[in-house]
């Protein structure tokens, strides 16, 4: 359990490109082309960021550091937000192809830039429930069609010292 939970503070702590993958996962209005419109649900508040990123459907490239992905030719997506104060939140990011990919959201909290356990919300495609390792890419895939997909993805928090999940309403 411990490995696990090291495992995913380290891939949170990479330094990643800011920008990398951001133009490719930024929509245009009007666009019909494959993407996902997520309704974020749960928030715990409203402040910081919130940065949703599209990975390939498999374990070996799911949360992987996105230099290494983008280098390797592999997809990479990101878009990434200041949390709006008030309303609904939706965010959309493109797709290169219709088909299954990986989705993670993360609540940036204190706007740092890195996931923060103690502090920060996460959040998978297909909402898996949450334990001490990042979940399987399967777990955490949705489908994305040939025009944009609506989903929701609920955030989890860490709650107590042993678990994640939802903000209770």
């Amino acid at each position: 359990m411990i490995g696990a939970i090291m495992s995913i503070l380290l891939a949170a702590s990479l330094r990643s490109t800011a920008d990398l993958g951001t133009t490719e996962g930024q929509c245009r209005r009007g666009e019909a082309g494959p993407a996902l419109l997520v309704d974020v649900i749960g928030l715990k508040d409203r402040r910081g960021l919130l940065k949703l990123e599209l990975y390939p459907a498999n374990d070996a490239d799911f949360l992987q550091d996105d230099n290494v992905l983008v280098s390797a030719g592999k997809v990479f997506r990101r878009v990434e937000i200041a949390v709006p104060q008030a309303g609904m939140v939706e965010m959309c990011i493109r797709a290169p192809a219709s088909g299954t990919y990986a989705l993670s959201l993360l609540h940036d909290r204190d706007g740092n830039h890195r996931f923060g356990l103690s502090i920060d919300g996460i959040a998978f495609g297909g909402n898996p429930k949450l334990g001490w390792s990042k979940p399987k890419a399967a777990a955490a895939s949705v489908r994305v069609g040939s025009t944009p997909s609506r989903i929701r993805i609920v955030l989890n928090y860490r709650r107590g010292l042993m678990s994640f999940g939802p903000t209770e309403d």
